[in-house]
């Protein structure tokens, strides 16, 4: 079991947020289903002002690219994607593409 740890912005518009987090006191069950299937075992996301962050706890048998690869070829996972990126922004350090950014580890104790 690993964890990783995730950033993303939202637009800054309160109304957006409001939407964007109603959405995800609601997810849809397909995408629930995608994220369990792929071996993530656990995900949280939390949010301060306009910046979204996610602890996401994964199995060994995770493999991001098999992810990224079925949730390409999964139209409601699409059109979840689609619908999410009229609330979310890319950091402004992210690549091309790129939505959740890995945060690095600084400290542990």
């Amino acid at each position: 079991m690993q964890t990783k740890y995730f950033a993303l912005d939202l637009q800054d518009d309160p109304a957006l947020i409001e939407e964007y987090e109603n959405y995800h006191r609601n997810v849809w069950p397909e995408i629930r289903k995608s994220i369990v299937d792929a071996g993530i075992t656990d995900m949280e996301i939390f949010r301060t002002g306009n910046r979204l962050f996610m602890r996401m706890e994964i199995s060994d048998s995770f493999d991001a690219a098999a992810k990224q690869k079925a949730d390409a070829e999964n139209p409601k996972v699409q059109e979840w994607e689609k619908l999410m990126w009229k609330f979310q922004k890319p950091l402004p350090w992210a690549r091309a593409g790129e939505k959740w950014v890995e945060l690095k580890t600084v400290f542990e104790l």
